[in-house]
C-alpha cells in the first residue's frame, strides 16, 4: 500500500517552502501544487515523498509485525462472532454495580452511627473526667527533655500502600481538634472519652470491607475521630484550621436543604471594626452552605441595597463560583445612615415567599440570618403578618460588638421564630459562634431521627504527603450520616452529637465501571444531582499540573461544561432529572493534552444510580466502537500464553477482584486469574468475559514474541538501532513489548510504563497510540512524537497501526501495534530521501540544501515532525510559518476545528501598582 503525502510546493516570501503533509494513514499519493519553484520539478518531489514514505512504512511494517498479527487474527475468524453493545442494558448493569458498592459504603457508616449512639447512651457526663487520648498532632512528640507530650505518647505508624503509602495506624484512630479550641476542654474530653467505642467498628469495617479508606466522626463539639490513625502536621505558622463542622459533608448531613437570606446592618453605628466583623460573619455563614442550599444578602440603612444588583428579588444556589461572588462585593460595603429593619426583614420575607412558590430552591427549611448592632424594636407586626402561626422561617439574629443594650430585643426575635441568637464580640468568635445555627436547623431531623445518608461531590483529597505519592490529584466522594443522642431526657431537644462518614475515591467507581466493554473512544460518567460531575475523563481539576495547583472551582464542574455540544442541555437536564434513556450527538474529543482533535459521533445512554444522588452515563462512540467480538482458546492454552514474559496486563482493570480479601490484595492480576482458573479459590470474584477475551488475545498474539526476538537476534537487522521498541495492545487490555536496543540505550525509557499514563491503558482510557490508531484505515500507520522534541537530545518517533478483525468498517479494532525509533533515525530518512533521489533520468540536482528552500514534514495535526532548524520539531506549523498555514486552510489541505474549553482559567499578574494587568490562560484553551 503506498503511503499518502500531500505534497505542496508554496511560494512564501523570498524563499520556497515544501511542506510534505505526511498522513501515511489512506493510502494513495496526492500532490497539490499552489506555487512551483522553477529548480525543482514536480516530479521530483513527487520521488522524495514515495522514497520516504515507502521506506518508512516498510520499516513500520516490518519491526511491528503488523502484517504478521493481521494473518493470525484471520485464521481465527472463524471461531469468533460480533456482538453489538447494547447501551441501555449495559448502563443500567453498570448502574445496578455502582448501586451495591454504595450500598456497601452505606452499611458501614449506619454500624459507626449505631455504635456512636449506644456509647453515648451509656455515658454519663462528667465534668471533672480526665482522659488521656493520642492527639493527632502531638503523637510521637518529645519536649527538650526528651519526654513524651501530654496528650502524645508512642503511636506505632507503618507506611501503607492502600493509602497511599502514608504512614498509619491500623489499629487505633487519632483525635484533631481545632488550634483555637482547647483540647482537655471537659466536653471535648467527655466526647473523646465515649467515642472511643468507634474503634472497634473502624477496624471491624475495614476488614468487612478492605476498599474502604478513611472513616472518621466528626463531633458537634469539634474534634475529629479519624481512622486508621496518622500524624497531623500543622502550618508554617503551627496552626491547623481544619475545623469538620465546617466540611461539606458535615453540613449536609446535619442539616436539611435550605433557603437563606442574609441582612447586613450596614447604618453608621457600623462603622470600622463592627462593619469588620459584620463581612467575616457573613463569610462564615456562606461557608456554612453547600450546593443545595440557596441564598441571596442584603444590605440596609434606610435603603434595601442588594451586595449584587444583578440578582436581586431571587435566590442563588450557594455553588463555589456564587459565594466567592458574593464575598467579593462584601467589601464594597460601607456604612451611613439610619438602620430601618422592619423594611429588611419585609423584604426578606417576600423574597422567600415568592421564591417558594416558584418551586424552585431548597423547597425545605428556610431562615432568615440577621447581622446587626442592635434592634431598637422587637417587629412583632412584621413576624405577625409573614411568619405567625406556622414560623416555617427561623430568625437567626447575630449581635456585632461588646454592648448588648439591644440583646433583648434579638432574642425574643429568635425565640419568638424558632431561631437561635448568637452575640459576637470579637473576629476570634466568628466561626464557633456562626456554627451555632446549625444546631438548630438539624433538630427537626434529630427529633425525628431522620438517619438520612448524604453524598458530596468530587472533591480533592487535600493531603499534601497523598498529593505527592500518588503523582496527581486523589478525587474523593464522602458519604456521611448524622449521629444523635438517643437519651430519653434529651430526646425532645434534638441534640446532634456528630456525623459519621468515610471517603470513596472516584478510582473506586472507575474499577466497577470496565473499561473493555467502553471501546476505544467509549467512557463513563457520573454527575450529581446539582448536575456536577462526579467523574468524567474530561475533567481537569488541575492547573499548572507540574505544580498540582487546584482550580478555584473544580467541585463545580457542571457536565454542560465537557459535553458543551448539547447546546440545549438535553443530556444533561434527563441525568439530573433522574431518567434513563439515550441521546445521540457528534462530538469533537481531544487528545494529546488537547493538541489533537477526533471528530465522533457519540451514543449516550444514562440511567439513576438508586440510593444515591448521582446518575450514571456511558458514552459509546458509533462505528467499531459499539462492537466487540468473543473468541474461545482453550484454558491451558490461553494461561501458558499469557505467562510469556512479554505480557502486560492493564495495572488499573479489574480482571479478578483483589481488594475484597485481604488474602488476595498481593495477587497479580495475572496470578490471581490463574488461580481463579483453577477453581481452588471460590471466594475470588473475577470477569469471566474479561478474561476469556485476555485468553484469546494472548493465544493469537504469542506468535509475535517469536517474530519480534528472530529480528533482535539477527545481527544485519536495525544495525543502526533506529528501531528501539515494538509494542501491542489489544482490547482486553493485554499488552506486549519488545525492546531492540538494551534499557539503558533506550531515548525514551518512560515509554509504556506507568510513568507514561498517556501511553498505557489507565481506568478512564485507552493508549493515545491506540486512539490515533483506531481512527485511521487499518492496516496504515499513524506517527507522532513528543512535543518536547526540539528541546531534547533524545527524542523518538511512534509509528502505530491498528488491526481489524474483519474487513467491515464497523467490525471492532482488535488490537493496535506499533514501533518507537529515535527522531534522529527518523529525520535521517527523511533527509536522505529527498537529498539522494534517482529521477526517471538517473540524476537529481535539487534538494533541499539549498539556502532559498525550506523543507518540513507536518503530521496531519498540523505538528512538525522533521525541519532543517531541528528547535522547531514538535512545534505547530501555523506558528512556524503562519502565511503557509493560511494558504493551505483555503486550499483544504487543513480544516479548522473550534472547541471550547470552560475549564480554563484565567490569572491576572500585576508586575507594579501601576502596571497593566495580564491575562494567563491555564491551561490554554483548544
Amino acid at each position: 500500500m503506498k503511503m499518502f503525502g500531500d505534497i505542496s510546493s508554496i511560494v512564501s516570501h523570498a524563499c520556497c517552502v515544501f511542506l510534505f503533509l505526511l498522513w501515511i494513514t489512506l493510502g494513495t499519493a496526492v500532490v497539490d501544487v499552489v506555487g512551483s519553484h522553477q529548480g525543482i520539478p514536480l516530479s521530483v518531489v513527487k520521488l522524495w515523498a514515495s522514497a520516504f514514505g515507502g521506506e518508512i512504512k516498510s520499516i513500520s511494517a516490518k519491526y511491528s509485525g503488523s502484517q504478521l498479527l493481521q494473518k493470525k487474527y484471520k485464521e481465527f475468524e472463524r471461531s469468533v462472532h460480533v456482538e453489538e453493545i447494547d447501551g441501555l442494558k449495559l448502563v443500567k448493569k453498570l448502574a445496578e454495580n455502582l448501586e451495591e458498592m454504595f450500598h456497601k459504603k452505606a452499611e458501614a457508616m449506619k454500624r459507626l452511627v449505631e455504635a456512636a449512639e449506644e456509647a453515648h447512651l451509656q455515658h454519663e457526663e462528667d465534668p471533672d473526667l480526665q482522659y488521656e487520648y493520642f492527639n493527632a498532632v502531638l503523637i510521637n512528640e518529645v519536649d527538650e527533655e526528651g519526654n513524651s507530650m501530654e496528650l502524645g505518647g508512642d503511636f506505632i505508624l507503618q507506611p501503607n500502600d492502600h493509602f497511599n503509602n502514608l504512614s498509619v495506624n491500623l489499629s487505633l484512630s487519632v483525635v484533631q481538634v481545632p488550634t483555637n479550641m482547647y483540647n482537655k476542654d471537659s466536653a471535648i474530653v467527655n466526647g473523646v472519652y465515649w467515642s472511643e467505642a468507634l474503634n472497634k467498628v473502624f477496624v471491624d469495617n475495614f476488614e468487612r470491607d478492605p476498599s474502604l479508606i478513611w472513616q472518621y466522626f466528626g463531633s458537634a463539639k469539634g474534634f475529629f475521630r479519624q481512622y486508621p490513625g496518622i500524624k497531623w502536621t500543622p502550618d508554617e505558622h503551627g496552626v491547623i484550621a481544619f475545623d469538620c463542622r465546617n466540611r461539606k459533608w458535615y453540613i449536609q448531613a446535619a442539616t436539611s436543604p435550605k433557603d437563606v437570606v442574609i441582612l447586613v446592618d450596614v447604618s453608621g453605628s457600623m462603622k470600622g471594626l463592627r462593619l469588620t466583623i459584620a463581612r467575616q460573619t457573613v463569610s462564615s455563614i456562606l461557608d456554612t452552605l453547600g450546593d443545595d442550599d440557596f441564598f441571596n444578602i442584603i444590605a440596609y440603612n434606610e435603603e434595601l441595597h442588594y451586595v449584587e444588583p444583578c440578582l436581586n428579588e431571587t435566590l442563588v444556589q450557594a455553588d463555589v463560583a456564587n459565594k466567592d461572588h458574593f464575598r467579593e462585593h462584601l467589601n464594597k460595603l460601607f456604612a451611613k445612615g439610619i438602620g430601618m429593619l422592619d423594611l429588611a426583614l419585609t423584604e426578606a420575607f417576600e423574597l422567600l415567599n415568592d421564591f417558594n412558590q416558584t418551586g424552585r430552591g431548597s423547597v425545605c427549611s428556610q431562615a432568615i440570618m440577621l447581622v446587626t448592632d442592635g434592634a431598637v424594636d422587637t417587629y412583632d407586626a412584621v413576624f405577625a403578618k409573614y411568619n405567625w402561626p406556622d414560623r416555617k422561617v427561623r430568625i437567626f439574629p447575630y449581635l456585632i460588638g461588646r454592648e448588648s443594650a439591644f440583646a433583648d430585643n434579638l432574642k425574643w426575635m429568635a425565640c419568638a421564630n424558632k431561631g437561635y441568637f448568637t452575640q459576637i464580640s470579637t473576629l476570634a468568635d466568628v466561626q464557633e459562634n456562626v456554627m451555632e445555627y446549625l444546631h438548630v436547623l438539624s433538630r427537626p431531623k434529630v427529633i425525628d431521627q431522620e438517619h438520612d445518608t448524604v453524598w458530596t461531590e468530587a472533591y480533592v483529597d487535600n493531603t499534601a504527603q497523598q498529593m505527592k505519592d500518588s503523582g496527581g490529584p486523589v478525587m474523593m466522594t464522602t458519604v456521611a450520616m448524622p449521629v444523635f443522642s438517643t437519651k430519653n431526657e434529651t430526646r425532645n431537644k434534638g441534640i446532634l452529637l456528630g456525623v459519621v462518614g468515610t471517603d470513596v475515591p472516584v478510582s473506586e467507581i472507575l474499577k466497577a465501571i470496565p473499561k473493555w466493554k467502553l471501546g476505544i473512544h467509549g467512557y463513563a460518567f457520573a454527575i450529581t444531582n446539582n448536575g456536577y460531575i462526579l467523574t468524567h475523563p474530561d475533567l481537569r481539576p488541575l492547573y499548572e499540573e507540574g505544580k498540582k495547583r487546584k482550580k478555584p472551582n473544580y467541585s463545580s464542574v457542571d457536565l454542560s461544561e465537557v459535553e458543551w455540544e448539547d447546546k440545549e442541555d438535553m443530556l444533561r437536564n434527563a441525568m439530573v432529572n433522574r431518567k434513563t434513556g439515550t441521546f445521540s450527538m457528534e462530538v469533537k474529543k481531544t487528545i494529546d493534552k488537547g493538541r489533537r482533535v477526533l471528530v465522533l459521533h457519540n451514543d449516550y445512554y444514562y440511567t439513576d444510580i438508586k440510593g444515591t444522588p448521582f446518575s450514571l452515563g456511558v458514552a459509546l462512540s458509533r462505528g467499531h466502537g459499539k462492537y466487540f467480538f468473543r473468541g474461545s482458546v482453550t484454558i491451558e492454552e490461553g494461561l501458558h500464553d499469557l505467562e510469556h514474559p512479554d505480557v502486560a496486563l492493564a495495572d488499573e482493570w479489574t480482571y479478578c477482584n483483589t481488594d475484597e480479601h485481604p488474602e488476595h490484595r498481593y495477587l497479580s492480576q495475572t496470578e490471581a486469574i490463574k488461580l481463579y482458573l483453577s477453581g481452588r479459590e471460590p471466594h475470588l470474584k473475577c470477569d469471566k468475559e474479561l478474561i476469556e477475551e485476555v485468553l484469546f488475545d494472548a493465544v493469537v498474539t504469542a506468535p509475535l514474541e517469536a517474530y519480534w526476538t528472530s529480528l533482535a537476534l539477527n545481527k544485519s537487522e536495525n544495525s543502526d538501532k533506529g528501531v528501539e521498541i515494538a509494542y501491542l495492545g489489544t482490547r482486553s487490555g493485554l499488552s506486549r513489548i519488545n525492546l531492540f536496543v538494551v534499557p539503558d540505550q533506550l531515548n525514551s525509557p518512560d515509554f509504556l510504563t506507568a510513568e507514561d499514563k498517556e501511553g498505557v491503558f489507565t481506568a478512564d482510557h485507552f493508549p493515545l497510540w491506540y486512539k490515533r490508531a483506531a481512527e485511521q484505515v487499518p492496516g496504515t500507520f499513524v506517527y507522532s512524537l513528543p512535543f518536547n522534541a526540539g528541546n531534547e537530545n533524545k527524542s523518538v518517533v511512534l509509528a502505530s497501526t491498528a488491526i481489524q478483525l474483519l474487513d467491515e468498517r464497523k467490525s471492532p479494532i482488535a488490537a493496535a501495534v506499533g514501533i518507537q525509533m529515535k527522531l534522529e533515525f527518523f529525520q535521517r530518512k527523511f533527509w536522505t530521501a529527498s537529498r539522494q533521489c534517482a529521477a526517471l533520468d538517473g540524476k537529481c540536482s535539487i534538494s533541499c540544501d539549498n539556502d532559498d528552500i525550506n523543507c518540513y514534514l507536518v503530521d496531519n495535526n498540523g505538528f512538525i515532525l522533521v525541519a532543517e532548524d531541528n528547535s522547531l520539531t514538535g512545534m505547530f506549523f501555523g506558528e512556524v510559518e503562519g502565511s503557509v498555514m493560511s494558504r493551505l486552510l483555503s486550499m483544504d489541505s487543513f480544516k479548522r476545528v473550534t472547541l471550547y474549553d470552560y475549564q480554563a482559567i484565567c490569572r491576572i499578574y500585576a508586575e507594579s501598582s501601576d502596571s497593566a494587568h495580564s491575562l494567563l490562560s491555564i491551561p490554554g484553551g483548544v
